[in-house]
């Protein structure tokens, strides 16, 4: 018996015996919609052996696409070298490579996991349930301060994709213009467009969702912000009225009128016109004051120059404001307009000005008048140039008077702009920037002004805690962590520990963990902080508990590797920190793999994790920040033989082929350290990065290339790379066909078919993608990307049924060493009934792919069920983040009645794992237990997740009415 792996693919007997395995075929993606299921993270895969299904990703997106990187290392350093070197580790001398390890082997005592900045729910599950309920009953104009609690909520998981939805959702509910400004620049900083050159920071993106003049619009309509804005339209021709202010203060005798005397000068104004401005100055005017009776008023003591005077008369009498005026002009009839109450006059100034703010130092220049005259519009505008410039100028002096102290948050909120959104804007930018500096603490410090609800205090107290922490301040990080704990944050209690474990007080940091553990359902950061607290073998008791419960956790798999080393056990500490690098490559890990590798003095291994290191976080400091990676890289280098620019493409197209991304990654390093403007390795660069999951870096390679472009048909098709991976399709598809204009290219096409079959493909928009590929087939390319083709195109072949000619182009793209077609020619032996054959070709690729975690789920569909167990069991024990083995398991014992233990196999996954296709399988097994009301839960959790995914809402609502049905 099988089922469809996280590949895809349909099970060959659908009887109703296998209720569950067949329900996961229902939201599991057949094979044959790879060129669909591929999504961001598979497009550029040239060798990449992984499962098809979109939905079974990691936190940051792509499980699916993660490398197992056990033992795999192009220097020959095999599993069996690496532990007999570990018998023999004490010969490993530090004296040896002292000129490289200058700071000695790392120690235990220097290791310590961070905590969490982001708040962490002990029931996530029902925190994400009652976000959603909340969403749904809540007004209209609440709803966009929900949707940025559950971004905070969601940041824990690391997966962009949500939290950029979250953020869109807010855009699209919020009420009021300040809000609109901050998420709307918010979204921008997400996809850190001020790293692309030749990009201002007020241009659009063509939606008004992100649009910055439709974000100064007032007004509310959630539907429309799905639109394009008219931004790129040509405006309207404005009519040509040439009047000049002394034109239209003319007054005829016969009119009656008023003189206002400034200085030497009189201006004449129509007494009623003017009185019309204002109630003030229709009670001087025709009230009980002197100054109704008198034709000539004395004006130069008002603060108004004769020309702002004639200014105000000329908006009396048309209502407007010319465009002769000047900012200074306009000013003046602001500050005029603020003086005597005139509300029209000053909306006029205010959109006026605001329009004018097109620069950093408009609005430096602006914000002050704006502040000083209450323009909420000016400010808006100003602080929308600001927020969209981030992170360029947050350290600037002026930046930091705007925002960081009491009065200047006191000033924007007088103007509607000193709100919970700006604060925890401005303070995500700063702890990204610099965690530990002045601006981040003040920046928490008015987020903390600015919280009223408890979420909010909560978050804001935990984040300023972990900041105090940072910078060892630990007795103000204990009283942070515990006013976080007041407002219900009970996470916060692990910083309370770290603190008083700071100031020298370990037992009763052990006491609190402790009762923590007690108290509440375990989880694997409970024991992996307790561990920090224990000693000797209970300390390592507690990190394999820490793994167990939630095997991403990397410190645990550190502290025992680093605990091996101090043992003299450097090659098993090798064997324990790959286990975590083989599904979550991290900067730390492979600093200390890179460390152990320079004391066995295997200097090309520890120069490909430094490499590979530093394209992750290209200013990371080696040896727990004591010298710069940069120049352990050249140290490194002087140990081992160089390679030649040729030499450097064919070890990339080795590597490459081998499925070997940390080796690719170090290949393209070391290349753009010797040409460092070539965008083509860039992009390979980015892809490569999305391959392990690292999609923050990915998108910066992305910019990169984009940035280094040579031509203008090159630069759009990273341009188009970039507004699809975040989301925008419909643009991503047009700069395709703009670059295919200018001139005919392989990526170029390969982007539009891409583009194109990311959607339900019927017979004829399959046709054409398959036309659009065999176009890029036939523009030059290198056998990398033609491999991609090939399999792409065999995968569209197989939508069609056309097998025979799916598997030709998965023979040719294996001949050019495309790895991963294997995957494609099994499924095509498996269609046409070839089983055995099927589990052979996946058989090849587990081999030529190192034991590669998504091959061994994907050879799991084409044997019987104990084999399949045993494959699945491997792909859990490579990479535990893999969702589909718990959901295989899980569905097997519910078929066998096994109803508990089938629950539990999917909540000791979602645990760690928060998956939305694990929710709903568990969602679906309460139903069919009759436990609706943990059915509805966990659709609600699902749908907190995705709220448009289909599979949940139709169970949801069955699940309501079941309910409903219940208790009448």
């Amino acid at each position: 018996m099988s089922i469809p792996t996280d590949n895809g693919g349909q099970s060959k007997r659908p009887t109703s015996k296998f209720k569950f395995l067949n329900l996961i075929r229902q939201y599991t993606l057949p094979i044959t919609n790879t060129m669909r299921g591929l999504k961001l993270i598979d497009r550029c895969k040239t060798t990449q052996v992984h499962a098809l299904n979109p939905s079974d990703t990691s936190a940051g997106g792509a499980a699916a696409c993660k490398i197992n990187h056990h033992h795999h290392h192009q220097e020959n350093l095999t599993i069996n070298s690496i532990l007999s070197n570990s018998n023999d580790t004490n010969s490993v001398s530090v004296s040896v490579a002292q000129p490289l390890l200058p700071y000695g082997l790392p120690t235990t005592d220097l290791l310590e996991p961070p905590i969490d900045p982001h708040p962490k729910s002990l029931d996530f599950v029902e925190t994400l349930a009652d976000l959603y309920r909340r969403l749904q009953n809540s007004p209209q104009f609440n709803k966009s301060l929900i949707c940025i609690q559950q971004y905070s909520l969601l940041c824990s998981l690391g997966d962009p994709k949500p939290l950029r939805r979250c953020l869109q959702a807010a855009r699209q509910h919020a009420v009021d213009v300040h809000s609109k400004v901050v998420l709307s620049a918010w979204l921008r900083y997400e996809r850190r467009e001020d790293e692309l050159t030749g990009i201002s920071s007020l241009d659009c993106s063509g939606r008004i969702l992100e649009c910055p003049k439709a974000a100064l619009a007032h007004g509310y309509d959630p539907n429309s912000v799905v639109d394009r804005c008219q931004c790129r339209q040509s405006p309207p021709e404005a009519p040509n009225i040439d009047i000049s202010i002394r034109d239209e203060c003319s007054i005829s005798e016969e009119d009656p009128s008023v003189c206002f005397c400034i200085g030497n000068e009189e201006i004449y104004c129509n007494r009623y016109s003017f009185a019309m401005l204002s109630s003030p100055l229709k009670a001087m005017l025709y009230g009980d004051f002197m100054e109704s009776k008198r034709e000539k008023i004395n004006f130069s003591q008002i603060g108004i120059s004769a020309e702002g005077m004639r200014a105000v008369e000329v908006f009396s009498r048309t209502g407007r404001l010319l465009d002769s005026f000047s900012p200074n002009l306009v000013l003046e009839l602001l500050s005029f307009a603020n003086r005597f109450c005139c509300e029209d006059m000053k909306s006029a100034c205010d959109t006026h000005l605001a329009s004018l703010v097109c620069n950093i130092d408009d609005a430096f220049v602006l914000i002050d008048y704006g502040l000083e005259e209450r323009a909420n519009l000016l400010v808006a505008s100003c602080l929308q140039v600001l927020l969209r410039e981030l992170p360029s100028f947050l350290y600037n002096p002026k930046v930091m008077k705007i925002f960081c102290s009491y009065e200047a948050k006191e000033s924007l909120a007088m103007v509607g702009h000193g709100s919970f959104l700006l604060y925890y804007f401005l303070s995500q930018v700063a702890m990204e920037e610099n965690m530990t500096s002045n601006m981040t603490v003040m920046l928490l410090e008015r987020l903390k002004e600015c919280a009223m609800e408890r979420w909010q205090k909560a978050l804001a107290m935990h984040q300023l805690g972990c900041v105090l922490l940072e910078r060892n301040e630990y007795k103000d990080a204990q009283s942070c962590f515990e006013a976080a704990i007041e407002a219900g944050h009970v996470y916060s209690m692990a910083g309370i520990a770290r603190a008083k474990y700071k100031q020298g007080q370990r037992f009763l940091a052990y006491k609190l963990i402790n009762s923590l553990i007690s108290e509440y359902k375990p989880a694997g950061w409970m024991y992996q902080e307790r561990s920090l607290y224990n000693v000797g073998s209970k300390r390592i008791s507690d990190l394999n508990t820490a793994t167990k419960l939630d095997p991403a956790l990397p410190f645990p798999y550190e502290y025992r590797a680093v605990a091996m080393v101090e043992e003299n056990q450097i090659g098993a500490a090798i064997w324990e920190i790959n286990k975590i690098i083989g599904f979550k490559v991290s900067p730390n890990s492979l600093d200390l793999r890179a460390w152990f590798f320079i004391a066995l003095e295997d200097y090309e291994a520890a120069l490909r994790d430094v490499r590979a290191l530093l394209t992750l976080e290209p200013n990371y400091m080696m040896f727990h920040g004591k010298m710069r990676g940069d120049h352990l890289v050249e140290l490194l280098g002087q140990q081992i033989q160089q390679w030649s620019p040729a030499d450097c493409w064919m070890q990339l197209y080795d590597r490459w082929s081998f499925v070997d991304d940390i080796g690719s990654l170090a290949v393209i390093h070391q290349m753009l350290i010797n040409d460092p403007g070539k965008s083509l390795l860039r992009f390979r660069q980015s892809l490569l990065l999305l391959r392990l999951n690292c999609q923050k870096a990915a998108m910066r390679s992305l910019r990169l290339a984009q940035n280094h472009a040579t031509s203008e048909y090159e630069r759009l098709v990273y341009e188009g790379w970039i507004l699809y991976d975040t989301g925008h399709r419909e643009e991503a598809l047009s700069k395709a066909e703009e670059s295919i204009s200018i001139q005919r290219s392989f990526e170029a096409f390969f982007l539009k078919a891409y583009v194109l079959a990311d959607a339900t493909l019927n017979p004829d928009s399959s046709s054409y993608v398959i036309k659009l590929l065999e176009e890029a087939l036939r523009c030059p390319s290198d056998g990398l990307r033609k491999g991609q083709a090939l399999n792409n195109l065999g995968s569209i072949y197989v939508d069609c049924g056309k097998l025979d000619l799916a598997a030709d182009c998965y023979v040719n793209a294996l001949d050019i060493k495309h790895t991963r077609a294997h995957q494609g020619l099994a499924r095509v032996y498996h269609l046409k009934n070839q089983r055995k054959a099927a589990y052979e070709e996946m058989t090849k690729l587990i081999e030529k792919a190192q034991n590669n975690a998504s091959a061994y789920e994907k050879r799991s569909e084409y044997c019987d069920r104990d084999m399949a167990n045993d494959d699945l069991s491997m792909a859990t024990q490579l990479d535990p983040l893999r969702t589909y083995p718990y959901r295989y398991r899980a569905a097997v014992l519910m078929d066998d009645q096994r109803e508990t233990e089938a629950v539990e196999e999917l909540t000791k996954a979602i645990a760690f794992k928060p998956d939305l296709q694990m929710l709903h399988l568990r969602a679906a097994f309460h139903e069919s237990m009759g436990d609706f009301f943990s059915a509805l839960r966990d659709c609600e959790a699902a749908l907190c997740l995705d709220s448009n995914h289909k599979d949940t809402l139709d169970l949801y609502i069955r699940t309501q009415g079941q309910a409903t049905h219940l208790h009448t």
